[in-house]
């Protein structure tokens, strides 16, 4: 309990009006929280002008220096003075505030940046004179004459001088720029026709930390390069292409596939009308589109964009544009639920490449002196020279328990030609080793089974639904009308997956029939789980999720057991089985299930390139 109030008694408080420099310090509070936020705005500004080309120069992690130069449509001399003014902007007209088609709308992040830092803004249009004014603490000077090209040159010096307490928050100059670093790869990945360059001045050096040239070709050319260049040729090697629309609601970019998996959500990227967000519903639909694929401690990777009338979105939430309000999130989480799952199962089996090179880089090949092979080697000693056996055993004549030799079945000519090749040997009665043209492929059997059973039954699940038992009893739980409401507005949804729920008289529940295959439930838990989620992210995957679960224990039971010796029709028939079977490249668990080596990758390993 708070102790009395020394002022109670005292005269009452006056309220009065803020002077338009505590204004701007306090907006700036909420628009620019460290360097990072304040390079946003101003490149943002640059894309709203139509900017092709976005240079950032950065000294000291944005402390000293932030300088962002465009060659966008500029402004005039009478512009200047008022884009510094609170509230004023280009943007919008004011009288339609869900209708936004642009990065910025507020007219905040100019005022803000010149209340808390040394502001100076030079500019011109194609058929006027350059200008320049500058801010310093709030405080305006007069517009003068400039000299530049086409464009504006935004230059912020001495970030938070203004309010020093400020500086003591922010991190060192290496996590700063590591910061601006990442805002500035985000809208690089918006804006894939765009140039950006990014260079760090500190201490006298110029030193260039990222760039990407404008791309060419359609959209979705021009994206995947620009993802190889900010992300890495691993992931544009291993992403598929996602575009798909329903109720005009629009989703495109790239997912990479589940064996490309990363130990945190760093390599997801989210995109609503052009504008990088982060929002629970669209992260919350990203996992549960790779729910079955996934361990729960690992993340997928993507880049995804969704594109649907302004209207329908709110972008006004927060001063930071980084939050969103959907009118109808459902649409849009169910859209990129599908839409990514519908990809990942036509990529059939395919597996990341990352898994050869992981494959390939833990193997060790011997190290020779300077490549001197055993032929090479002149005989040393008084004992008799190395003789190779006059008979030799094949590799048909291993005894059963070395690798075998498999003959490819006869209605299966040509089989290496198939994606995953023709089996040649099971070693350690688990692993499969396939030829294909130009490689080999090594199979954990197991593992691959236990995903074609999975399958299966997901199958049978979805064909003929869930199989529900009746409660002799119903069970009756009694919670807030508000939490009651919630649960009911998804009571079709649970009912998909054997969970009957129905409104029992003021806030109570109750629990007709729970899904035949978990046995004895304990609803009440299950219910509160599920209000949990709904609370979270607006929607519940919680007993889809068990269900799985359950199925996917029975695929593990059910599937080929290591230590099981497979005939050569046998192992064939699981390789033709994965070809055909979506989601096969990994297990369960999100997991590899097979690894593919080029002849030229081994070939390699023995030095014969």
């Amino acid at each position: 309990m708070s102790s009395p109030d020394p002022n109670i008694g005292a005269q009452r408080p006056v309220i009065r009006q803020l002077d338009d420099a505590a204004i701007n310090r306090i907006a700036a509070g909420e628009v620019v929280e460290r360097p990072a936020s304040a390079v946003k705005e101003l490149v943002e500004n640059a894309l709203d002008a139509k900017a092709t080309r976005v240079e950032i120069s950065i000294a000291d992690g944005g402390k000293t220096l932030i300088r962002v130069t465009d060659n966008g449509v500029g402004m005039t001399a009478d512009d200047l003075p008022l884009a510094l003014s609170r509230h004023a902007t280009s943007k919008i007209d004011g009288t339609d505030l869900l209708n936004i088609h642009s990065f910025g709308f507020r007219g905040e992040a100019l005022p803000s940046l010149g209340a808390v830092g040394r502001l100076t803004i030079r500019s011109r249009t194609a058929d006027g004179e350059g200008a320049e004014i500058s801010v310093s603490g709030g405080e305006h000077d007069a517009v003068r004459p400039a000299a530049l090209t086409t464009g504006t040159v935004v230059e912020l010096r001495d970030l938070f001088y203004a309010t020093p307490a400020r500086l003591k928050f922010l991190r060192t100059d290496r996590a700063e720029m590591q910061a601006i670093n990442d805002v500035i790869k985000r809208l690089a990945m918006a804006e894939p026709f765009v140039t950006f360059i990014l260079t760090d001045v500190s201490q006298g050096k110029s030193r260039v930390t990222f760039r990407a040239d404008a791309e060419t070709g359609d959209m979705f050319e021009g994206l995947h390069a620009r993802l190889r260049s900010v992300l890495g040729k691993d992931f544009a090697d291993n992403a598929l292409p996602i575009d798909v629309i329903r109720e005009d609601v629009h989703l495109t970019g790239y997912a990479a596939l589940p064996t490309y998996s990363r130990g945190s959500a760093v390599q997801q990227f989210l995109y609503v009308n052009g504008r990088p967000v982060r929002d629970k519903v669209l992260i919350g639909a990203l996992r549960g589109a790779y729910m079955d694929t996934l361990s729960r401690d690992r993340h997928p990777a993507a880049c995804l964009f969704i594109d649907l009338d302004p209207t329908r979105v709110d972008v006004n939430v927060h001063p930071a544009k980084s939050e969103v309000r959907f009118r109808d999130p459902g649409v849009v989480r169910s859209l990129i639920v599908s839409g990514l799952r519908a990809a990942l199962a036509d990529a059939g089996h395919r597996a990341s490449t990352t898994v050869a090179n992981e494959t390939l880089s833990a193997l060790q090949p011997e190290q020779t002196e300077g490549r001197v092979y055993q032929m090479d080697r002149q005989h040393r000693g008084n004992g008799p020279a190395y003789r190779a056996p006059e008979t030799t055993m094949g590799f048909a004549e291993m005894t059963p328990d070395m690798s075998g030799r498999v003959d490819v079945v006869d209605d299966e000519p040509r089989a290496e030609e198939r994606p995953l090749g023709a089996a040649r040997a099971q070693v350690h009665e688990n692993y499969i080793i396939a030829q294909t043209e130009n490689g080999i492929v090594i199979v954990d059997g197991h593992a691959a089974h236990e995903r074609l059973v999975y399958e299966k039954l997901k199958s049978q699940m979805a064909e003929n639904g869930v199989a529900a038992q009746a409660l002799l009893i119903p069970e009756i739980i009694e919670m807030s009308d508000g939490d009651a409401a919630q649960l009911l507005s998804v009571a079709d949804d649970l009912t998909r997956f054997g969970l009957t729920i129905e409104a029992f008289g003021g806030g109570a529940i109750a629990v007709r029939e729970t899904p035949a295959i978990l046995g004895e439930v304990n609803a009440e838990a299950m219910l509160r789980d599920i209000l949990d989620e709904l609370s979270d992210q607006g929607s519940s995957t919680l007993v889809q999720e068990k269900l799985e679960a359950i199925l996917s224990r029975v695929a593990c039971h059910g599937s080929i057991r290591t230590g099981r010796v497979m005939r050569g029709e046998e192992m064939n028939a699981l390789l033709r089985e994965m070809e055909t079977t979506p989601r096969s490249g990994q297990c369960n668990h999100g997991r590899p299930t097979y690894v593919e080596l080029k002849l030229t990758d081994i070939e390699r390993l023995f030095g014969r390139t």
